[in-house]
């Protein structure tokens, strides 16, 4: 099983790459997620990778963190949803989006990825609607590996939001409660004022 692989961009034709280890080259796809991160022609990367093997087929993926190879995993153990379809869900959301997408259950923002229809969105919804803590890896964080320009979750938004959401579920409230507080929340807001404006949208008649 290859698990990782560490080499200089060759070519970059999304959403597949060459990576050269040097003594080997590697063709992997990529969701447009890592796409975006990766640096330029010449200079080295590190991807996690997943390794498909069918009878008439070898196909390596290549992801930016451990958190969109775990959510990519997820994806293909449900029937119907193949690496394919897979790396369109990862995209057009990211780990966070498909996350809230499963708590919230709603398919709106799963219909509008190419591929994936009504049907598709509803079933990959109930599959992964108990499951919503497996789409994150247990026991590894979400840094960028080195090669790669930051996440778009680690930007300051996002850790005001994440902030925000912990206070909520302090609170007492649901973490799907917390998440549509949030996702309805003015952009730039800083976590004083996301708080308040959370708070006053999950009052009562709010």
């Amino acid at each position: 099983m290859i698990g990782l692989v560490r080499g200089i961009v060759r070519e970059k034709t999304p959403p597949q790459i060459l990576v050269d280890t040097g003594a080997v080259g590697y063709e992997l796809l990529v969701p447009m997620s890592t796409f975006y991160t990766l640096p330029a022609i010449g200079q080295e990367v590190t991807l996690r990778t997943h390794l498909l093997v069918r009878e008439d087929e070898h196909q390596l993926y290549g992801f930016a963190t451990e958190e969109e190879r775990h959510a990519f995993r997820q994806l293909i153990r449900i029937a119907g949803i193949g690496a394919r379809t897979a790396l369109a869900i990862l995209s057009g959301l990211s780990v966070r989006e498909l996350r809230e997408a499963v708590l919230l259950q709603d398919g709106g923002r799963l219909v509008k990825i190419p591929g994936i229809g009504k049907k598709t969105a509803e079933r990959l919804l109930l599959e992964l609607k108990d499951k919503t803590g497996a789409l994150l890896p247990t026991g590894h964080g979400t840094a960028v590996p080195a090669g790669s320009a930051p996440h778009p979750a680690n930007s300051p938004e996002e850790a005001i939001r994440a902030e925000i959401v912990a206070a909520l579920l302090a609170l007492g409230y649901s973490e799907r409660e917390a998440l549509r507080a949030v996702s309805a929340l003015p952009p730039q807001s800083d976590t004083a004022t996301g708080i308040r404006l959370a708070l006053k949208a999950l009052a009562p008649g709010g």
